[in-house]
């Protein structure tokens, strides 16, 4: 049903990545903001890519070309993997954390401090902050939901993108 339903409403599904990107950084602002929550270089990451998803959806959204919908779902799926790829480095800090903990410095004095090529890999090495577990829900993290709400927006665009090139709907 939910597939067919992407077959011929592809907007609604952009609507529906729109809308679960918003969500998601609402609820990471709520932690960060009312339970207090400080997020990590890793968690910012995910929020950009976040960001770039309901940003990417919501615009496609509003148009009615295909081939927008089409460019649109693709670049969302690389932006999900992207997501999923930090999202699944930080569960797996979480599962096995370095032997040194440290903290190291935020995403913004990295970005300050050294030029994009070293940052990118600082970034992804984690630090203390990333590894620790400051919430949890059903027993997941922040970082093993967001690997599924990430793995789950890349299905998705990935069905949309199926459907209108084989379908040509």
């Amino acid at each position: 049903m939910f597939i067919q339903a992407l077959d011929h409403y592809p907007r609604r599904a952009l609507l529906a990545l729109c809308a679960v990107g918003i969500g998601m950084l609402g609820f990471g602002m709520y932690l960060q903001h009312v339970v207090g929550l400080e997020p990590c270089p890793m968690c910012i990451v995910q929020r950009y890519a976040l960001l770039l998803i309901a940003l990417v959806a919501g615009l496609a959204a509003l148009s009615a070309r295909p081939g927008v919908h089409l460019s649109a779902a693709a670049l969302i799926a690389v932006l999900a993997g992207a997501g999923a790829f930090v999202a699944a480095r930080q569960t797996w800090l979480q599962w096995y954390p370095p032997e040194a903990v440290s903290c190291g410095r935020d995403l913004y004095g990295m970005i300050e401090a050294f030029p994009l090529q070293r940052v990118v890999p600082m970034l992804l090495k984690g630090s203390g902050d990333c590894s620790k577990v400051d919430w949890t829900f059903l027993g997941g993290s922040i970082a093993n939901w967001s690997l599924l709400v990430f793995a789950v927006i890349g299905l998705i665009s990935l069905v949309v993108c199926g459907r209108r090139l084989f379908n040509k709907a």
